[in-house]
């Protein structure tokens, strides 16, 4: 994702609406697993899509007795694999939210996509939606903006960081690498100077961002 960091602003209000709805539905994020869902990723993007849909399933019901950690260990690994392609290449778009399943089928996506990506199958593993937040970054050594997946232990704890530039999930203590701008969920949104709680600059955002939601229950 190359964004100026200007318009992060803007955009992470809309996800922080997109997830205060997505925190209501995405525990079902596993009801949309169905024959037809493979049937049409078959179609549309051809039978090794399809089987890569199914392991994501097959893993999401092997991962519901892990430990926390271990789930975040299991998820960010499996979409890390994936292939990073900017919007532009990929979609032909500025600017694209892919589903999850669209970045499994089509087997590339950008910073976001992965975030979200990992956000919906962490929440279909269990964990609860204030422990997760979006976050918005700078990312020094490629010199542009990036989005990241934190997850709080507890309220007040220095989250952890799941990033695609690397498996390991460190304390964002250890993420020098990493100038915090914004972080949301679906309680709202977090204007950061460091990567921990940050100022809460707006809560529970209505905006208007719901494609990305009909997309994933629609089945993709």
């Amino acid at each position: 994702m190359s964004l100026p960091l200007s318009n992060i602003a803007k955009i992470a209000i809309f996800l922080c609406g997109l997830l205060l709805i997505a925190s209501l539905r995405s525990d079902d994020f596993l009801q949309i697993f169905s024959p037809a869902l493979f049937t049409k990723v078959s179609e549309d993007y051809g039978d090794e899509a399809a089987a890569r849909v199914r392991k994501l399933k097959r893993l999401l019901e092997r991962g519901q007795n892990l430990s926390e950690r271990d789930k975040l260990k299991l998820i960010n690994k499996h979409f890390n694999k994936i292939e990073f392609r900017s919007d532009q290449s990929h979609w032909g778009k500025v600017d694209y939210w892919a589903t999850p399943i669209e970045l499994i089928a089509t087997g590339a996506g950008d910073c976001e996509d992965y975030s979200i990506a990992k956000y919906f199958s962490l929440r279909a593993l269990g964990v609860a939606p204030e422990k997760l937040r979006l976050m918005y970054v700078k990312a020094v050594r490629i010199n542009q903006a990036h989005m990241v997946l934190t997850y709080y232990p507890e309220p007040d704890s220095m989250p952890l960081v799941l990033d695609n530039l690397t498996d390991s999930i460190l304390p964002a203590s250890k993420r020098k690498d990493l100038i915090p701008v914004y972080s949301f969920n679906a309680e709202g949104l977090w204007q950061s100077k460091a990567l921990n709680q940050g100022k809460r600059v707006i809560e529970n955002s209505q905006a208007p961002w719901h494609e990305l939601l009909n997309r994933i229950e629609s089945g993709y």
